[in-house]
């Protein structure tokens, strides 16, 4: 797949945080807010799939409903680029033009490792999409969280059962589907210089301690 575009004619700056199940993205993004805003940033914190109220509807179709007749690959891989194309418009893009550091939980590298490592479909299916739906918007950095599957999916289980949560459509997929994640990610990382990839089964103050290294080099802060 060919590489992506930089955001070099933005302000802001975008940053993405990868990883399977249980792996601690949402922690990791709200101690990387903290710490940028400290350091006078502004930040937008989002999430995909969703991040605007019809993306969060796709995404509530996509991950949170159990619905009777099977969904198709291709369908599920088009819902996920069109919740994309809603949210790059209306929250990511913007957000970049006016300056801001944007915090994302997953982008196109879930995509490619989930949909195109996980369920099979060809890469280069996927690149079409992300090139039609994603233009000159690109990640500046992605931080790659990654843990064995036993601490991942151990940790994602005791999460949902203490928030009462109910199992979305990929948390129910088996573990050899999320060690093809897992290759997906992982081989993502091999190649792609913008990734960072950060042992997540560390101590979280270690693992933060690797967030704030890579923000600092970003902003050409010192430590």
């Amino acid at each position: 797949m060919s590489s992506p575009q930089t955001n070099s004619r933005f302000k802001g700056r975008f940053i993405t945080f990868e990883g399977g199940e249980g792996v601690g993205k949402s922690t990791n993004i709200g101690f990387a807010k903290d710490w940028l805003e400290a350091h006078g940033k502004t930040v937008v914190v989002t999430r995909e799939p969703g991040g605007t109220p019809i993306a969060e509807k796709i995404r509530n179709d996509l991950l949170k409903a159990h619905h009777e007749e099977p969904m198709a690959d291709l369908t599920e891989l088009l819902l996920v680029f069109a919740a994309r194309a809603q949210h790059i418009e209306s929250v990511i893009r913007p957000a970049l033009e006016r300056g801001d550091w944007v915090l994302c939980d997953r982008f196109t590298d879930s995509t490619i490792a989930y949909q195109g490592y996980g369920r099979g479909l060809p890469l280069e299916q996927i690149d079409a999409l992300r090139k039609l739906v994603q233009q000159h918007v690109s990640p500046d950095c992605t931080l790659l969280l990654d843990a064995p599957l036993t601490v991942g999916m151990g940790r994602a289980s005791r999460r949902a059962a203490e928030n009462n949560e109910q199992t979305d459509r990929f948390e129910s997929e088996d573990l050899a589907f999320f060690e093809k994640v897992r290759e997906g990610f992982l081989a993502l990382a091999a190649c792609e210089p913008r990734f960072t990839l950060i042992d997540a089964s560390q101590p979280l103050e270690v693992v933060q301690q690797a967030v704030e290294q890579q923000l600092r080099e970003m902003i050409g802060v010192q430590s």
